[in-house]
């Protein structure tokens, strides 16, 4: 067997990937049909969706957690991270978001980036340059990312973004020490990595912006607000003491 197919056979068979889902739609079926491609495992958690999206997923070979109520992503990831621990083989994960605007097709680029560097934690960091995208993405994203450096002395370029490959270690530390919420989860898991001496890489890849996408559920000011404040409470907790 060449390298390749070794490392294809490794990332097949260890990486375990995470969809969390509310109400994605007809969107969720192709996402986790791609995504079978590439991976063995896929979960996917049914975060009280109520558009009978999962429904779609009956005749793939995906398993589905189901909240009776919508929770908050945070708390889907978690509960995907969990259950992905549980198989003996699981050695990764990979989170992607159920909205279609992340090409399953560049998962091996992120595992590819893990193996290289050791890294715990692998982004796939979006180009936000792409004239598509609504300016109003583009500035968010710009704040966040200044925000991060100044408070966290890392510069990422798409702390946002949920197309992300976690080592098994990693995982075990985030279900230790990082709480359930929202999108404000996705910072923490950032914050633990940089302040728990955990590996941080970024793979650039392709910016799918569709316009009009309702899957997406992110509340712009609410939840920019309780990003920011997981950070400002994470720059107060890691400051020197003198």
């Amino acid at each position: 067997m060449t390298d390749n197919g070794r490392e294809d056979l490794e990332m097949r068979r260890g990486v375990v990937g995470i969809v969390p889902c509310y109400n994605a739609g007809d969107r969720i079926s192709h996402v986790v049909e791609r995504m079978l491609f590439f991976l063995d495992r896929v979960l996917v958690v049914n975060d009280g969706s109520t558009d009978g999206c999962v429904q779609s997923l009956d005749a793939l070979p995906a398993e589905v957690i189901t909240f009776e109520k919508n929770r908050g992503k945070g708390h889907a990831i978690l509960a995907g991270l969990k259950r992905a621990l549980e198989y003996p083989e699981c050695s990764a994960c990979c989170l992607l978001d159920a909205d279609g605007q992340h090409d399953p097709a560049e998962i091996p680029r992120l595992f590819e980036r893990m193996r290289e560097t050791g890294a715990d934690l692998v982004i796939g960091a979006r180009d936000f340059k792409v004239g598509r995208v609504p300016w109003r993405s583009r500035f968010g994203n710009r704040v966040t990312v200044w925000v991060t450096a100044r408070l966290l002395g890392s510069r990422l370029p798409d702390t946002q973004s949920g197309f992300r490959m976690l080592s098994g270690r990693f995982v075990r530390e985030v279900l230790e020490s990082v709480a359930g919420g929202r999108y404000e989860t996705e910072m923490e898991i950032i914050i633990r990595a940089l302040r728990g001496g955990f590996g941080v890489e970024s793979v650039p890849i392709a910016t799918i912006y569709e316009a009009g996408n309702r899957s997406s559920h992110f509340r712009k000011i609410r939840d920019s607000l309780r990003i920011y404040g997981r950070l400002i409470r994470a720059a107060v907790k890691y400051s020197p003491r003198y």
